[in-house]
């Protein structure tokens, strides 16, 4: 048997096929900008994946603040037309097969839980990067979500009076002020932004260290408010090598200025990198649908 599983975001969504402990099959369409062509885009993957195969189910990586039982996203996301409404109901009504879904933070921080950077530690913070930052609280081995299921939302932590940490730490949104700073016509992505900095374009490194200091602020408050056993940074900034470094050096020198230099930090980036999200959906569909065989 076989899951089909879709990781939704801002800009993409990503989806694959599990079987056998494995994704396989991985693509992306571009997200749609309604919830019509969302429904036919993922029916059509759906159905690529059925025409030789047995599915089980499909499990789903969203935005938001997903309740898992009222089967509804609430909050605000970057896909503002998957909120408040019975979707969980209409993908079982789409797909014709048994649907789980979770937040996209929470999936990867189930991931890595499972078997990723975090399978031998208790008590973790995830910090998801893209086009906000989202994130996750995993305490004894368990995600906590919060009363309002707000457990985790660390991109709306305010640095000064006005940004978030969403608005200062995404290579993103930080790319976008990039490109219309230098009159770019085109909308430039965190790729480009990072290889200009490399190249020592400076005002590319200016926003390159804005962003590293953001998230540095965003690591300080939190490993100080909850001194986790590991921090793990997941998203596309999280497969550049000096990433985990920067941040180290950065979030000490915050530390040792604040005189909290006991606090011992460690500082790890996803094992399962971009293909988090989509194994986490699989991990909670598994372990709210399935046989239990993840834990």
């Amino acid at each position: 048997m076989s899951i089909v599983v879709f990781d939704i975001g801002g800009s993409a969504v990503k989806y694959g096929l599990w079987e056998n402990e494995n994704l396989s099959n991985k693509g992306s369409f571009y997200t749609p900008e309604n919830w019509k062509d969302m429904k036919e885009e993922m029916k059509k993957i759906y159905h690529n994946f059925t025409n030789d195969k047995s599915v089980e189910g499909v499990a789903i990586s969203a935005p938001g603040a997903v309740d898992v039982q009222e089967g509804n996203i609430k909050g605000i996301s970057s896909v503002p037309y998957l909120h408040f409404f019975s979707i969980k109901k209409e993908w079982e009504e789409l797909f014709g097969v048994p649907v789980s879904m979770e937040n996209d933070a929470n999936c990867a921080a189930l991931a890595e839980v499972w078997r990723g950077v975090a399978k031998d530690v208790q008590n973790a913070l995830f910090l998801i990067i893209g086009s906000g930052v989202g994130g996750s609280v995993i305490i004894d081995r368990k995600l906590f979500k919060g009363r309002d299921l707000f457990g985790g939302e660390f991109g709306y932590m305010l640095l000064d009076d006005v940004h978030t940490l969403s608005d200062m730490g995404s290579p993103v949104q930080i790319a976008k002020r990039y490109g219309k700073e230098i009159g770019l016509d085109t909308v430039v992505d965190g790729k480009y932004l990072f290889e200009e900095a490399n190249r020592g374009e400076p005002i590319a490194m200016k926003y390159v260290e804005g962003i590293i200091d953001a998230l540095a602020h965003g690591i300080y408050n939190l490993t100080t408010s909850f001194n986790p056993d590991m921090v793990v940074i997941g998203g596309g900034i999280s497969v550049r090598e000096d990433l985990i470094q920067r941040l180290h050096d950065r979030t000490s020198y915050y530390l040792e200025r604040q005189n909290v230099q006991d606090l011992k930090l460690n500082i790890q980036v996803c094992k399962f990198h971009n293909d988090a999200n989509l194994i986490g959906a699989v991990v909670h569909f598994e372990q709210t649908l399935g046989n239990k065989k993840i834990s």
